[in-house]
């Protein structure tokens, strides 16, 4: 199985902890309010939101996906980093088998945070993942961190 790699890195002017705290730990509640027009619910299907819990993302209708499942594989609030992998949705993916991301928020210079992400695409055997069939999800991904970004700049209660 081949494995194709990315990073992208985010800056923001919330704080590292406010981030985490609403796009990790308490995403369930959070995420949902924060992109009422993309994300339906968020639910564990096992455990509590720690390492090995399963969690998920129901997205609304008329999308091309209507729900996500992933496994969260560590969650170190001390260091705001997590590391989970995408273990399932509604269609089948033709190349990829999973995708494993890690994501770590770090302190900006002059405040405000750099979360830096790095996802792991492992292909199934026999198949070529080409740069252009990674680019939706890095949209995803980009488009869901300004979105719960833009939230908690209006909303400094939350998350806080």
């Amino acid at each position: 199985m081949a494995v194709t790699s990315y990073t992208e890195e985010f800056t923001s002017t919330v704080s590292p902890a406010r981030l985490f705290k609403a796009l990790v730990t308490e995403s369930h509640v959070f995420i949902p309010k924060a992109v009422p027009g993309g994300i339906k619910s968020v639910e564990f299907l096992e455990g509590d939101g720690g390492a090995g819990s399963i969690k998920q993302t129901n997205l609304v209708d008329g999308g091309k996906l209507k729900f996500m499942k992933h496994r969260i594989d560590v969650v170190d609030v001390e260091n705001l980093y997590t590391k989970y992998t995408l273990i399932g949705c509604d269609i089948e993916f033709e190349k990829v088998e999973s995708v494993v991301s890690e994501i770590k928020f770090e302190a900006a210079p002059g405040g405000g945070c750099v979360c830096k992400m790095t996802s792991e695409y492992h292909v199934k055997a026999g198949y070529e993942l080409k740069v252009e069939e990674v680019k939706e999800g890095k949209l995803r991904a980009s488009g869901l961190f300004k979105a719960v970004e833009e939230y908690l700049v209006a909303h400094p209660e939350e998350c806080a």
